[in-house]
Order: structure tokens, then sequence, then C-alpha cells
């Protein structure tokens, strides 16, 4: 409990931590909780089972209690009028005067703009209606910017009406629509001194000192007018400096720094926060919270933990909601009208009860991507975009959205590019760097060569079901053609699946499948070997997990592999993202992944919960046909067998060469073994091996007691004659000084 309370976590909830035996928070937590507290977005990347769940959650929890705490005891309008009068009293850019997508750090001068393809303004705090004013600006990247001074009246694209004054980074000074060459380019590591002198009712420019001459006469209409530090952004990042620091270039000529102007020179924005001030009322189904799972069962055990978490926190009570496709809405609906404040969903049904007005999202504080990476893959980007543009940027009580990703890997560079676009100055929390493959993980290649191994023509149909891909090809032996080596492959893989399966003596493994019709042939084959979901204890026993199942199945299948009923676990890369299932000690990739991280992120699921592991990829020598829907219905009931670029929903693929990027990314190369499936053992100090628990309370550390024994009781005796000695030498000088 200490452990958490220092980290700022509130009683309640460390106590609910402590007797969950969570004595000392993970690694991902330790780094990411303050964090988070602190107000900050974060994007977070760790293992699966370290803890990553409880390092967004517990923050959560506790400031979505604190909002309803204040609301409960009326102090909603004093800490909107705090927070606003704070952002008024300095110069800083204004939080309340800005586009929908610019975004402003904590210090207020730090801005940024990830939109590229819309321009996004914003103006500052204060501004001066008399005297001479200076104040600079540096980029910080090779983004598009202008950057000047413009009145309140202005369009915040700054430069495209007759109320602002810009000079941009192409060369260019804007005013009225009007863009004419002055100065000098700029770009990364330049700074921009702005000048306005209301004495001659001017606008000039300077570039790393260097004065670049008159830019602008301001018109009489406007000399009377207050002119704010104003810019505009395209996928660019400044940085304001109003005087509060040391200038890098100092201005000449009488010029000062805003914030030396007196006050009788400045005027503060009106464009404040305090006008929301108690127009949102507390809708019941407008949560504080947003969080979006990729699956069912992923938002099920996120739901399970917030539950847990909250359990002592009281007065008031935190209601939490799972809001998920595949059950009736009816339950979440009558939820959502009692009122919700922890939301936890799935894109599919979330986005039909916003769309429908079921759920607003006026007054979210928290938006949660968990596995982003996978909600990604599975298309889900313009739901993310869409979610993000409707949450105000600014909550009615002046607080910030804050924004969480948790990713298998901060280095996908759709990750990137989405944290970008929707995170405020994101805090980097990476638990795991670059991929690499666990060392106590073994994984092996076992080429799949229709031409070499004939077996596929022997077995006539006594093999697995293929995807019907080539149903309409001819595929028989002889054919010679790119469709019966593909169709041989699929066939194949389900005998070296098997076999693979007998020579290890698997109790325990994860299939992995390409799709879930993959998932469900495979199930079925093992099904005629004996095995199945109900035959507990058979070599064959497995369960099969796709978001076609029924969610009470899928459930129920999860729940009888991780108890050891079953297996086997068969399912594809979406069903098994960031289900926490340990000490599986194999995996068998029928299929290698589309996306490269995805194969680290498959079999960093085995050596796990003392166990050494085994990975085993079954890779097709030649280019295999297989469905890539882009119809519709996503698959269901397409049998368009043309290639994608014909107008179907077939690709080739090429599993040859995906090896070679798997192993490119994870700079080495993969063990190759023979079609027999003998893996060497790859022994862990000689007495652990593939699927062997350790043994008794020594485990692993059994084999080196044996062998250091005789050096532990040597050490031991040594120990013993060092101690007396020590008491002896204490003894003398005792006898001498009674002499003396």
């Amino acid at each position: 409990m200490a452990a958490f309370s220092e980290m700022g976590v509130m009683p309640e909830i460390a106590q609910a931590v402590e007797q969950m035996d969570w004595l000392l928070p993970t690694d991902i937590q330790a780094e990411s909780i303050p964090l988070i507290l602190g107000g900050g977005d974060v994007l977070m990347a760790a293992e699966t089972g370290s803890g990553k769940t409880g390092a967004f959650s517990i923050p959560i929890i506790q400031i979505v209690y604190e909002t309803l705490k204040d609301h409960q005891e009326g102090k909603k309008g004093k800490a909107t009028v705090k927070t606003g009068g704070a952002v008024f009293n300095k110069w800083q850019m204004n939080p309340y005067d800005r586009g929908s997508a610019f975004a402003i750090d904590s210090d207020g001068l730090s801005c940024q703009s990830r939109e590229v393809k819309e321009w996004h303004g914003c103006r500052s705090t204060r501004g001066v209606n008399k005297g001479k004013y200076y104040y600079e600006v540096s980029c910080h990247d090779q983004g598009l910017c202008r950057i000047g001074w413009s009145t309140s009246q202005a369009s915040l694209d700054l430069g495209t009406d007759k109320f602002g004054f810009g000079f941009g980074g192409t060369g260019k000074k804007s005013h009225n629509k009007q863009f004419d060459s002055y100065g000098e380019e700029f770009t990364m590591h330049d700074t921009i001194g702005c000048y306005l002198d209301f004495d001659k009712s001017t606008v000039k420019f300077s570039k790393n000192g260097k004065d670049l001459g008159h830019a602008f006469d301001i018109p009489s209409h406007l000399k009377d007018q207050t002119f704010f530090a104003s810019c505009v952004l395209k996928n660019a990042e400044l940085k304001f400096n109003f005087g509060d620091e040391d200038f890098k270039f100092p201005p000449k000529d009488d010029f000062v720094a805003l914030t030396k102007a007196p006050d009788g020179h400045v005027v503060k924005s009106q464009q404040t926060g305090s006008a929301q001030v108690g127009q949102t009322k507390n809708l019941p189904n407008a949560p504080k919270a947003l969080i979006i799972e990729p699956s069912r069962e992923l938002a099920e055990q996120t739901l399970n933990n917030i539950k847990q978490f909250k359990k002592d926190v009281d007065n008031p009570k935190i209601r939490e909601l799972l809001i998920i496709g595949g059950v009736a809405a009816k339950e979440q609906l009558s939820a959502l009208e009692q009122g919700v404040d922890i939301v936890v969903g799935t894109p599919g049904r979330v986005d039909d009860l916003v769309s429908t007005g079921k759920l607003n999202l006026s007054q979210v504080r928290f938006l949660v991507l968990d596995e982003a990476d996978g909600l990604l893959s599975q298309g889900y980007s313009d739901f993310i975009n869409r979610m993000h543009t409707q949450i105000p940027q600014i909550t009615s009580d002046g607080k910030r959205l804050q924004v969480i990703v948790c990713s298998a890997t901060l280095h996908s560079f759709d990750v990137k590019k989405l944290s970008e676009k929707i995170m405020h100055f994101p805090t980097w929390v990476d638990l795991k760097g670059e991929d690499s493959v666990p060392e106590t993980v073994h994984h092996v290649v076992v080429p799949v060569n229709p031409k070499t191994d004939k077996l596929w023509e022997r077995l006539g149909r006594n093999h697995v079901k293929t995807d019907d891909v080539h149903a309409k090809d001819n595929t028989r032996p002889g054919a010679n053609s790119p469709e019966m080596y593909s169709e041989a492959i699929k066939i194949l893989k389900g005998e070296y699946t098997v076999r693979a399966i007998k020579e290890h003596k698997m109790d325990q493994a994860i299939i992995f499948c390409r799709t879930k019709l993959d998932c469900d042939n495979m199930e079925q084959y093992l099904i005629q070997q004996g095995g199945g979901p109900d035959r507990k204890g058979h070599q064959f026993s497995c369960v099969c997990l796709h978001s076609d199942r029924k969610p009470h199945e899928r459930k129920q299948n999860l729940e009888r592999f991780k108890k050891g009923e079953a297996r086997f676990l068969i399912c594809t890369d979406v069903a098994a993202r960031g289900i926490d299932i340990r000490g599986v000690p194999y995996v068998i990739n029928v299929t290698l992944p589309d996306e490269k991280q995805n194969y680290v992120h498959r079999i960093g699921r085995v050596g796990r919960a003392e166990r050494m592991g085994l990975a085993i990829s079954l890779v097709a020598a030649e280019k295999e046909k297989v469905w890539y829907h882009v119809c519709s219905s996503r698959g269901k009931g397409c049998y368009n067998t043309r290639l994608k670029e014909e107008g179907g929903c077939t690709i080739w693929y090429n599993e040859m060469q995906l090896l070679g990027e798997i192993e490119e990314h994870l700079t080495c190369t993969i063990s190759q073994v023979e079609p027999d499936l003998k893996v060497p053992l790859d022994d862990f100090d000689g007495k652990v091996v593939y699927g062997q628990r350790r043994a008794g309370g020594g485990g692993l550390y059994k084999g080196h007691v044996d062998v250091l024994a005789p050096t532990v009781q040597e050490l031991s005796s040594l120990e013993k004659e060092a101690q007396t000695s020590f008491l002896h030498l204490g003894y003398l000088p005792n006898q001498l000084f009674r002499t003396f």
C-alpha cells in the first residue's frame, strides 16, 4: 500500500491493490501512474501481463473520483474560475482561442498541431494597444507555420483576412489573403522575432537576429485595436518567448518584451473558458472516461480490473459500464440512463451509441486507446478520429482532455502518426524498446515445400479442409500450376500442425491462424483427430477463439484453455491480442502474420511461468493465394476468388518475403528445421526443456544447488572460522588495555 501511496494514489485504491497481492508497482505502473496523475498524455508500451491496465486504470479512477467529489461539493464553478484566472494572468497561448487540433503544453508556450491537411491557429491570452513590442518564436521542426499579430476579430488562419498580419516559413508575408515575398524562408532551429510599433503603425520581423525590414503598415481602422501574438500551424511545432526568459536575439530601437508592457497597454482576451461554467449539465449518459479495446475479451478483462481497483472508493461511488457488441443493448442503455462515469467498450457498439445520441462524449476527461496498434490494424483509425473530434479538448470545468495510448510497440509508424494527431505533447513510456525475442523463447521455421514433400498427393480427401480460395481452380496433382501448389501448402500445413503436436507431446499451445475461416477449419481437423472442446485430457482437445463466435462461447472457451481443460487455443491475432494467458510452452504459427511486429507479439506468449518456450512457424516455400476481403460484408457470404486488383477478395501471400522482413526487423536469422519437426532441444542450463515445468520449489535452480553444495559447505566452514578469529582478536586488545 505504501509503495502506491508514495506515487500519490489515494488510500482506498492503494488498499484494493494491496488486497490483490500487488506489493510493489510494476515498472510500467511506476513510470506511468505519476505522469497520468500529473495531467499528461502518455504513450506506453509494455508486454502483456506487465500491469499496463493498472497503469492507466488506477490514475483514471482517482481523477474521475476527484472530479465527481468536486461536483458533489459544488466546487465546479470555483475550480473553473480559478483555472481560467491563472491562464489569463500571464502571457501565454490561449487554450480557449485556438483551433481544434492545436495543442498547447502545460507551460503555455510550446505549441503543436499535427494535422497535415488543415491549418490550425491560436492567439495569446493577452494583447497590447499602445507602445513598441517584441516577442520571439523558435521553430522545433520542419512543418509549415505563419507567425505574427492579429486582433480578436481575425480568423485563426492568420493572414487570410484584414485583421491579421503573418510571416510564413516559405518566406511569404500575408494579409487579407495576399501573399507576397518577404525576407527569407525559415525552418527548424530558426528563431523569428515579431515586432509591433504602434507609434509608426508598422509590423516587421527578424530571422535569427537579422532585421528583415518593413513588412506591413497597420491600416487606420486598426490603429486603436488590441493586437495579440498569433500563429497558424500545419504539422508543426513552435515555442513562444514573450520575455519571461532571456531572448536569443534581444530587440533594438526601444522595442520591449510583451511581458514588460505596462498595465495600461495590456488587454486580456475575451476568449475565456469561464463562460462555459454551469452551462454543461452533468448528463447521466456522459462519462468522464472512455476506454476503447480491440476485442470483447480484453474489454471484459479491463472492466474487471477497474471493478477491483475501485471497490473501496465511496461517496461518491464510481459507476462503470461495459459496452460491447454481440449482446443485447437493452441493459447497456438502461445503465446509461441511470448514469455512468467510466465506459469500457469495443469500437462497433460504442460508435452505434454515440451516433444515435445514447452515449454523450461532452464530459470525457480521458480517452484511452488500449492495444492501439491492434485497433489500427483492424481499420478503426476513422472511428478513433471521429471520437476524438467529438470530445471537447477543454472540458466544462476547465480541464484538458488526457489521451493515453497503449501499444504492443511504439515503433509502429501508424501508432506514431496517430499519436502526433490526437495527443498533446505525450510522454513516451517504452519498457519494451525495439522488438526482440525473449531469451526463454526458442523460435524456428519449418519450410513447407509442396514440390519436395509430396505427402499432399497421397492424402486424397483425408486432410484439413481448406479455405475454398481454389474452389474454381484445377488443383489436382499434375496440374503444375501456382494454384495447385497453393492448395497443397494449405493441406501440408494441417499435417505439419498435427505432426508438431505429436512430435513434441504438446500439453498446451496457442495455434495462430490467419483468418477466422482458417481457425474453424483447423478446429474441425483436430476434432477429426479425436479432439475438440469437450474432450478434456485428449491429445487434441481444443477450443477456438475469434470474433464470429458468440460472446458466451468465446468466454467459455478462453476459460477452458486457461484452466487446462483444453490443450489448444486456435485463434487469430485479433482475438488473442492483449489477453493475459501465461505459462504456455508452445506456439504454432500456421501462417506468418501480416504485420512483422505481430510475430514478436505471438511468440512472446511462450517462455513464461517457469517454462522454456518453443515457437514453430510453418512458412510456405511457394506463394499461397489467400482471402483478403475488401468487400462491404468483410467476408461474410463472399465467394469472390478473383485477385484484389481484379475486383476480387484474394491476394498472393509470399511468406518467404515476410520471413525476410521479420528477420530484418529482429536483426537475426531464424533457425530452420526439417518437416519431421525434430527441433533440437534448446536446454536451459541443461535442466529445463520445452513444456516441462521447473521441478519442486527449487525448479530451475535445483541443478545449481546440487553442483554448488560442496562449495557452499566450504564457505560455511570458512565463515565460521572467520567469526571465531574475529572474536579472538577482539579479546586480545581488551586484555592489553587492562594490562596497561
